[in-house]
């Protein structure tokens, strides 16, 4: 007979296998938290809210594999049991919030459940692999954590949140595209000529090169903190340099390691240069 553990506390189920992902929900809470510069219980609230929602896209995922005829039917008790838990704390954080005035926040989960449920049907479709249009609409669904942690932090509704929430979305959807790049760049068997260099980080670098135009022209006329396309700017030189120094034999591991560096630099920058 199974034991407890081994039916139900099994970690491939229970938490997020795509470890790179965790960024995309850390960020723009850091990033909204510090920009509102304040912290209450309603922050802890908002911090478990957003990631029991992000932890329970595991077990939900799994589950629908399973029905689908993916994965064995014998990973349904601990899906559902995941299930349960990270819902019930994404429900009592949520009734906190709502109990402390934080309604609009319930709104910010409505693009964020329509794009799980497009996610989902993907996967019962086993269509969900590359699909780089879905994920970096998913990463705008993630960037919402920021508006939210700033209103949570300034305690009433401010409508720079959404300025917070596009520029985190952008800098997430460049961050996308780069690690397909450098993806790419393993499929190839020798090391690419300058024209083929050129047409593979094509994408990432009008990505980041726009990311970087825009903040830096928004804060010359004052739109933006004047110093703020600094992390943009680091984001624009890495993909500047992979572009050109492919790495043909990189292991995905490292690309997502590498990426979580570049982005955690990215968080800290901006939220320097956020206040300057």
């Amino acid at each position: 007979m199974n034991t407890f553990k081994e039916k139900y506390l099994r970690k491939l189920i229970a938490l997020p296998q795509d470890h790179g992902s965790w960024v995309f929900i850390l960020m723009p809470l850091f990033i909204g938290f510090f920009a509102g510069k304040s912290f209450s219980t309603a922050t802890f609230y908002l911090i478990m809210a957003a990631l029991a929602a992000f932890f329970i896209r595991q077990p939900v995922t799994v589950a629908v594999k399973a029905y689908a005829g993916r994965r064995p039917r014998t990973d349904l008790p601990a899906s559902r049991f995941w299930i349960l838990i990270y819902g019930s704390i994404a429900l009592v954080m949520l009734i906190g919030l709502t109990l402390r005035g934080f309604t609009n926040i319930l709104y910010l989960a409505i693009p964020g459940i329509a794009i799980f449920a497009w996610h989902l049907y993907l996967v019962s479709n086993r269509d969900e692999r590359k699909q780089a249009g879905l994920e970096i609409v998913a990463s705008g669904a993630l960037a919402l954590a920021a508006p939210a942690a700033l209103w949570v932090s300034d305690g009433s509704y401010n409508a720079q949140g959404w300025t917070l929430w596009l520029l985190v979305w952008f800098q997430s959807a460049a961050s996308i595209i780069h690690a397909y790049m450098r993806l790419n760049h393993r499929a190839q068997a020798e090391i690419p000529a300058r024209a083929e260099k050129i047409q593979l980080g094509k994408r990432a670098l009008m990505y980041t090169s726009f990311n970087l135009v825009l903040s830096l022209i928004l804060g010359i006329v004052g739109l933006l903190p004047r110093f703020i396309f600094i992390p943009f700017l680091l984001q624009f030189g890495e993909t500047l340099w992979w572009a050109f120094n492919p790495n043909i034999k990189a292991k995905p591991t490292s690309v997502g390691f590498r990426q979580l560096a570049i982005s955690t630099l990215f968080t800290i920058l901006f939220i320097i240069f956020w206040e300057l």
